[in-house]
């Protein structure tokens, strides 16, 4: 295996999918919360088949819808798309096996939502960090796009997600679903943060006649670069030099005043900056 995936990969695998399965076990199965995917299946069928010596254990249930989807996934996508995926499937089976059952929030539906969103969150992160995934709902998404191709994944794998919380709300009732949906948009938070990190930036537009002047105060009292974009303002027709700068959220307020001391009259225009590589911000070992 180590072949054919990179250390750090196999090590964001390992961990991603052991704390995607405590997650489940430990905090979600005790108190019915169904967040989607095979394992939320696995929950609803552990609790359904409950008298039959303790029901069937999510583990088992996750290998087993997985099989067929290997079974089509190889057929129509072929080996390259299953090689990681079919690992990590393996291996969060062999972890929602191995762990014990421990009930953790013991009837707390907010400590359930909260530590179970940030655990399987951390986990998904860290699996798809390694260019993986676990299977279920997501190859589901995968193949039913091949044959409906109008749709787009993310669509797909909602719909399929939101019939299997649907079927938790029948089994467990409205109210573990309710708080199901907030471990869900944890989950969904915490994946992005561990995806592309949590330092978030700030990328700001700056239109002024006195662009010299703001560019190098910038230059010289935040040590930040500044690029100047050609650009024309279409109501006077004229040439302007548009300012664009990438900085820390913890700088744009002294940004904001080098600007507006400058000059009142310029038009600043402040965006969201998920990932930024370079001098001044993370470099590009961190991430590869």
């Amino acid at each position: 295996m180590r072949k054919y995936i990179k250390r750090t990969d196999l090590l964001s695998i390992i961990c991603g999918t052991f704390f995607m399965a405590f997650a489940t076990q430990c905090i979600y199965d005790p108190v019915g919360l169904v967040t989607g995917g095979f394992m939320g299946l696995g929950i609803i069928v552990r609790s359904l088949t409950s008298a039959w010596g303790g029901g069937v254990p999510i583990g088992a249930t996750n290998l087993i819808l997985n099989v067929p989807l290997f079974i089509i996934g190889y057929l129509r996508m072929g080996r390259k798309y299953l090689g990681r995926t079919f690992f990590a499937t393996l291996l969060l089976s062999l972890w929602l096996s191995v762990i014990p059952d421990i009930n953790l929030p013991e009837g707390d539906y907010l400590i359930a939502a909260l530590f179970g969103g940030i655990a399987s969150g951390a986990g998904v992160g860290l699996v798809f960090r390694a260019g993986a995934s676990t299977g279920g709902t997501d190859m589901v998404a995968a193949l039913v796009r091949t044959w409906l191709p109008q749709y787009s994944i993310t669509r797909i794998l909602q719909a399929v997600d939101a019939v299997i919380v649907a079927a938790g709300a029948l089994v467990f009732g409205i109210r573990p679903t309710l708080y199901a949906v907030a471990a869900i948009y944890i989950a969904a938070k915490i994946t992005d943060g561990v995806m592309v990190g949590f330092a978030y930036s700030d990328g700001v537009y700056i239109i002024s006649e006195r662009y010299g002047e703001i560019s190098q105060k910038i230059i010289k009292e935040l040590d930040r670069g500044v690029t100047g974009l050609s650009a024309r303002g279409m109501y006077t027709d004229r040439e302007k030099c548009l300012l664009y700068c990438v900085v820390p959220k913890k700088e744009l307020y002294m940004l904001k005043q080098i600007v507006c001391t400058t000059d009142e009259e310029a038009f600043v225009i402040v965006t969201d900056v998920r990932e930024v590589f370079g001098e001044g911000f993370r470099s590009y070992s961190e991430e590869i």
